[in-house]
């Protein structure tokens, strides 16, 4: 299963928070070189805040192996802040149903066969979010391998820009759409369960779908921002 949580409802996991951006620093500053703020082996950055969304996968053990951060972007989000010229042609958005994915990642300690499952079941599990929130698109900044990936595994990708470097890393933004068709080819590709999301202090299934969601603790006030009152960035 992958979780998904925000700073209001990380307590509900235990050393989940601290142990994501534990991952996070092992993956994206020892492994790739990010020049990022660190502390006490924890990598994080401005985009932190309490508009993020956060997936994580554990394994047998209950440590976090595979994470990934979601940000509507009706907040301030890293393409639209930092790396506007990856984008050609179009305005960047600030709409409720595009949020941005970052720092998605897989510790590579995992075995390929299982890293790549896991891979899919993040994916799968931002397709489960999204359909569960309205987002029609994820806007996401990538090595082109990895949106390769993404396209192979069945979803819809839209180039946004060329791909250049950013520091040691050649990468280029992307916009993934939302379906249940994908979500479907990658629980056929993956044998995956028809649930891969499990969102920090849901209700039980047999409250109404909408109830459930409107109930979960932290995560509601963020949609209704989402929703009701745009961010001018």
């Amino acid at each position: 299963m992958i979780d998904a949580f925000s700073v209001e409802t990380a307590h509900l996991l235990g050393d989940a928070l601290p142990a994501l951006h534990r991952l996070r620093h092992k993956i994206f500053v020892e492994r790739h070189g990010y020049q990022v703020p660190t502390f006490r082996g924890m990598e994080w950055d401005a985009f932190d805040t309490p508009a993020a969304v956060y997936l994580l996968w554990r394994d047998d053990l209950r440590q976090v192996r595979a994470i990934a951060r979601l940000i509507p972007t009706t907040f301030p989000y890293m393409i639209k802040e930092l790396w506007p010229e990856l984008i050609y042609g179009e305005e960047l958005p600030s709409r409720p149903d595009v949020w941005e994915v970052t720092r998605l990642g897989v510790d590579r300690s995992l075995a390929p066969a299982l890293r790549g499952r896991v891979f899919g079941e993040m994916m799968c599990a931002c397709g489960e979010f999204g359909r569960k929130l309205g987002i029609s698109e994820y806007y996401l900044v990538t090595h082109p391998r990895v949106i390769r990936s993404i396209e192979a595994n069945g979803c819809s990708v839209r180039l946004l820009g060329r791909s250049r470097a950013i520091g040691r890393c050649v990468v280029t933004a992307a916009a993934v759409a939302v379906s249940d068709q994908a979500i479907a080819t990658l629980r056929r590709t993956y044998s995956l369960p028809p649930k891969v999301l499990r969102i920090a202090g849901e209700p039980t299934e047999a409250a109404a779908p909408d109830t459930a969601w409107a109930s979960i603790a932290g995560i509601p006030s963020l949609v209704a921002g989402a929703l009701a009152r745009p961010v001018a960035l």
